[in-house]
Order: C-alpha cells, then sequence, then structure tokens
C-alpha cells in the first residue's frame, strides 16, 4: 500500500495539486449546473497496463469529499486490459469533476512506472540480477514513485541521501581519489552500513576492490568491460550497473554476471499510462 511508503503527508501532497488545478474553483462546472447532481462515473483503461495508484485516485476525491463512494476492481500490481473498467465512482458531479485531472494524473503517472518496471522485470527474470531504482524521481513523488517501482516487481535502491553511502565521482574528486574517498568513509560509518563506490575503468575497480569496498558501481561501461568486471571482482563485491541502461538492452546487461542493474529510466522516463474517467449516469437532481 501507498500508506507503507515514507510519506508523511500524502493529504498535504493531495491538497497542493487540487489547490494547482482548482484555485477558486471550477469555473466551467459551476456555471453549467445549477443543481446538485449525482452521477455514477467509470474509470477505463485506454491501453494495456500496470495499475499503481489506486488508493491515491480514491484519496483525491475523499479530500474534495466524503460522500463520494468509489469501488476498484483492480489492485496494484494487477494487469488491466485496454477496454476494462478500472473503477467506479458514485457521488457529486462538481466534486468528481473537480477532483478528475488530479486523480488520473497520479493514476496514470504511477501506472506508467509500474508497467515499465514490469516489462524490464520480466527481461531478466532468468537472471540473478536485481532490478533498482534511483534518486531521478519527481521532486516531492520519491516515496509514490518509488512505490510504483515495487508494485512493477522491482526493488528500490536507497531513498535520500541519508540511508546510504554511495560514493560518487565528485565525492572522489573532493577526497583526492578513490582509495581516500574509501578509507574515509570505512573510518567514519556505521558498522553495519556497506560502502559503495562508483568506478569508470578497470583501473578504478582494482583500486576500488584492493580498499575493501563492498560494492562496485560500474557507472557507464560498455558490455565488454563490465564482464571483464565481473571476472576480476570473482565475488569479492557486489557489483551494480548504471548508466544508460534502457529496456532493450538490459539483457545484454544481465548477461554480464552483475548482481543489481539501477535504471533512472524506470521514474524519470516512464510513459504515463492513458485512463479516462467518464460519466455514465446521472442518479438523480435536487436544487443546491
Amino acid at each position: 500500500m501507498i500508506t507503507d511508503c515514507r510519506i508523511t503527508n500524502i493529504r498535504s501532497l493531495i491538497e497542493t495539486a487540487l489547490e494547482e488545478d482548482i484555485g477558486p474553483g471550477d469555473i466551467t462546472t459551476s456555471l453549467i449546473s445549477d443543481q446538485k447532481v449525482e452521477v455514477k462515473a467509470r474509470v477505463l483503461a485506454n491501453e494495456d497496463l500496470i495499475l499503481a495508484g489506486r488508493e491515491i485516485f480514491f484519496k483525491v476525491f475523499e479530500c474534495l469529499d466524503s460522500g463520494i463512494v468509489g469501488k476498484g476492481f483492480f489492485e496494484d500490481g494487477e494487469k488491466v486490459k485496454k477496454g476494462e473498467v478500472v473503477a467506479e465512482l458514485r457521488g457529486d458531479a462538481l466534486s468528481i469533476l473537480k477532483g478528475e485531472r488530479v486523480a488520473l494524473n497520479f493514476l496514470q503517472h504511477l501506472s506508467g512506472i509500474a508497467s515499465l518496471t514490469r516489462e524490464v522485470t520480466e527481461r531478466v527474470k532468468n537472471y540473478k540480477v536485481k532490478l533498482l531504482d534511483t534518486r531521478k524521481t519527481t521532486p516531492g513523488l520519491r516515496a509514490l514513485e518509488k512505490y510504483a517501482v515495487r508494485v512493477g516487481g522491482g526493488t528500490n535502491h536507497r531513498f535520500g541521501l541519508f540511508d546510504g553511502i554511495l560514493i560518487k565521482e565528485n565525492h572522489i574528486f573532493i577526497a583526492g581519489g578513490i582509495k581516500a574517498a574509501i578509507e574515509k568513509a570505512k573510518a567514519n560509518a556505521p558498522h553495519s552500513v556497506e560502502i559503495e563506490v562508483e568506478v569508470r575503468d578497470l583501473d578504478e575497480v582494482k583500486i576500488a576492490l584492493k580498499a575493501g569496498v563492498d560494492i562496485l558501481l560500474l557507472d557507464n561501461m560498455d558490455l565488454n568491460t563490465m564482464r571483464k568486471a565481473v571476472e576480476m571482482v570473482n565475488r569479492k563485491a557486489l557489483i551494480e550497473a548504471s548508466g544508460n541502461i534502457n529496456k532493450d538492452n538490459v539483457e545484454k546487461v544481465a548477461k554480464t554476471g552483475v548482481d543489481f542493474i539501477s535504471m533512472g529510466a524506470l521514474t524519470h522516463s516512464a510513459r504515463a499510462k492513458d485512463l479516462s474517467l467518464e460519466i455514465v449516469e446521472i442518479v438523480k437532481k435536487r436544487s443546491r
């Protein structure tokens, strides 16, 4: 569930999104309807997808109007086929129309991430490798986007700068080299925290191994160099491959024998899935 994520105030996120979209009011609907209209609406999948974001979709309408009743027909992580009804809503038409765009934006975006992640995990399922996400997320939406990665079958890497030691190129520069950076980290890190370092070639792999690093991040290496790095490491450390990896080349990367593959594209390049909300019935009308 989304509530399992590291997000402390999902209502605040929703309210910010609603304020951005509604502002002082839905001028169109308020002008064309002078009655309180209770309606039924349904959410349709206009393409095949892996659903993610069901909970936040309904929470958008809860924030607007507690009288809206929602019913979902699929759970997050399930495959939805084109033309299938994902959910139904019943309640005040004005409230439903106010929340329509925001609720769909969340659902489409998160379903896009889950769908891409599922597609990629399927391509590497025959290899002993874990697919990881990165911190390349939409500001403010990291918890939701990482949740969608999990829904799609991927694994979350560190959530932020506070829960993992990953020594990258700029850290190495200011520390004075890979060896110095690793030594400083080992001298000050909590005993139970693993140290990962970014390496760009086989010489840097040798230096990092000699310094006793736990995980090597092979940054933008070609496939042949990756294979040589795996042979060189020979299980003395775990290996993560990263950089310019996509759904078309991910299986080739998995074949090199790395332990992890991280893909920023899972969150920063996933295309939103096409879902729509349609009012299908007017239940009753009465004066406002």
